[in-house]
């Protein structure tokens, strides 16, 4: 076997971790989870401190072709985000003004399907030692910088929606006060 080739016994490894991350990723979104808007940059914060530590550590080279990937990754991965967090449900619950957020199915998909087109381009990449002129490394460096800013900016929307629909939801709340009347007298 080649350095790129699987064996049977590997195929069968990577189709096992694949169906166990499923399950895990559909029994963990198939229920409500509290969000909690003052903690939502947290996430991003921790996403841009990964990615900058990766770019430091094993920065790519400043070529042309590698800045278009670097550029290319950041669009992408920001656009794939962007979609990804508009799939979310959020709800606000009315009364208590709990936020709380739910993968809808179609997101699931669609997450499974960034996924599988990752590894299939980091799989055909590391066959051919490369892909399109650019080494293992810089497509490693791309991938992961696509990641990064999908999950920051799924982050970044979600946290402009939750925090809208809060405001909504705290304003019909509110008591509606009629113009000239008096106001309450506490005591």
């Amino acid at each position: 076997m080649g350095p790129g080739s699987y064996g049977h016994g590997q195929v069968t490894g990577i189709v096992i971790t694949l169906v166990v991350v499923i399950a895990v990723v559909l029994l963990r979104n198939s229920r409500p989870r509290r969000l909690r808007l003052e903690a939502m940059w947290i996430r991003p914060l921790i996403f841009v401190v990964l990615i900058a530590v990766s770019a430091f550590a094993a920065p790519p080279p400043l070529t042309p072709v590698s800045i278009a990937t670097v550029a290319l990754a950041l669009i992408v991965g920001a656009a794939l985000g962007w979609q990804r967090g508009r799939f979310m449900r959020i709800d606000v619950h009315p009364e208590t003004h709990d936020i709380t957020s739910q993968a809808s199915p179609i997101g699931m998909l669609f997450i499974l399907a960034v996924v599988a087109a990752r590894m299939g381009l980091r799989g055909m990449a590391y066959e051919s030692r490369g892909l399109a002129g650019l080494s293992t490394a810089m497509i490693a460096s791309g991938l992961i910088l696509l990641v990064g800013a999908m999950m920051i900016t799924q982050s970044v929307e979600m946290w402009l929606r939750a925090r809208k629909m809060l405001a909504e939801a705290q304003a019909a709340k509110a008591p509606l006060a009629s113009p000239g009347a008096n106001p309450p007298i506490v005591s």
